[in-house]
C-alpha cells in the first residue's frame, strides 16, 4: 500500500489576499481555483518545483474559525519549506518584507530561519544537508 499527504487546509482571511501572498511573495504555484457553494472557493497552491503537498486555502467563517487564523498550531512552527536554493528564497522573503523570526543558523540536518507568514502562522524554511 502506498499513501501520501496531498494536501494541507489553511485557514485565511480572504482567498484572493492568500493566494497573492503565497504566489508572488512565497512563488508558490496556484494549481486549482474552483467555486463551490455559498460563495467558497477550492484554493490550491503549490511550492515552486512541487506537485506533492499543496496547501488548501480555506476562507474562515464563524469566530471560532476566524480566531484560529494564524494560530492552527497553538504558536509552534508548523509549515515545513524545503528549498535547494537558500540563499535565493532568503533574499525574496526579505524583499518582499517577511518576518523572518529566528535564523538563518546551520544545523546538522541543513541551513534554517522561521519566518512568518501573513498570518503569522510559522514556517521553517530549510535548505537540507546533501
Amino acid at each position: 500500500m502506498k499513501n501520501n499527504l496531498s494536501l494541507v487546509s489553511l485557514l485565511v482571511r480572504d482567498y484572493d489576499e492568500a493566494i497573492r501572498y503565497y504566489t508572488d511573495v512565497l512563488g508558490f504555484r496556484l494549481t486549482e481555483d474552483k467555486a463551490m457553494d455559498e460563495g467558497k472557493r477550492w484554493v490550491v497552491v503549490h511550492p515552486p518545483g512541487s506537485n506533492a503537498c499543496g496547501l488548501l486555502l480555506a476562507r474562515a467563517k464563524g469566530d471560532r474559525q476566524v480566531a484560529a487564523i494564524g494560530q492552527q498550531t497553538g504558536g509552534r512552527v508548523g509549515f515545513f519549506l524545503h528549498t535547494d536554493s537558500f540563499s535565493v528564497m532568503h533574499d525574496r522573503l526579505l524583499q518582499h518584507n517577511v518576518e523572518v523570526v529566528r535564523g538563518p543558523v546551520d544545523e546538522e540536518y541543513g541551513k534554517v530561519l522561521v519566518f512568518a507568514d501573513l498570518y503569522g502562522n510559522l514556517w521553517d524554511l530549510i535548505q537540507p544537508c546533501k
